[in-house]
């Protein structure tokens, strides 16, 4: 990604849109962590227009089988406690939101959103157990479970040390965002709850 930043300076391009996550500052240090935050400074840096869009958690991952979060097998897995809200956000409406940003006469620097509801991981499954009428199987991993695994996987598994990472995060950073940049471009988001009763009338 950084060999492409330096392609479009040396190209001229005018703005690159770059896809990174919300609350990638917080720490961390997982490898996708550290990668998005090289870009990000890579483009600061840049002699271009960058727009930098940090989304929450994608429902369609995090709250679909890839995620452990299986509404039609009625299997979950939660990292920590499952109490933090978060604003997962449709794929579709980050593309929406990518495709205006690239074309706005003047774009922010840093667009920060998730969609237009908090949620927890517990309460996700709450949803999922209403939407289904039968309890969903839960699978729960410690925090300090999964940061061992962090450090058991360092630099053997980038991938698997990252989904650690986006588990913990996901546990640890309350979301401080909203959904007002998708309002503020007409994008109506869809909310957690409609995905995840999407899922259980499959």
């Amino acid at each position: 990604m950084a060999a492409l930043v330096g392609a479009a300076e040396r190209a001229g391009v005018e703005r690159f849109v770059y896809l990174s996550f919300a609350g990638a500052e917080f720490g961390l240090g997982s490898p996708m962590e550290r990668a998005k935050l090289v870009v990000e400074r890579r483009l600061r840096a840049a002699g271009l227009r960058a727009v930098i869009v940090r989304p929450d958690a994608y429902q369609d991952i995090h709250l679909a089988p890839l995620g452990r979060f299986d509404v039609a097998g009625g299997k979950v897995t939660v990292i920590g406690r499952g109490d933090t809200r978060r604003r997962p956000v449709a794929v579709d409406d980050v593309a929406a939101l990518v495709a205006a940003v690239a074309l706005e006469p003047d774009p922010p620097e840093v667009v920060e959103f998730g969609g237009p509801e908090a949620i927890s991981r517990n309460q996700a499954i709450a949803v999922a157990e209403r939407a289904t009428g039968r309890r969903m199987s839960r699978t729960r991993m410690p925090a300090a479970a999964a940061r061992l695994g962090m450090r058991l996987l360092a630099r053997r598994n980038d991938a698997l040390t990252s989904v650690f990472a986006a588990g913990l995060h996901q546990d640890r950073v309350e979301a401080r965002w909203d959904d007002g940049p998708l309002r503020q471009r007409g994008i109506a988001g869809r909310s957690a709850t409609e995905f995840i009763e999407e899922q259980a009338r499959r």
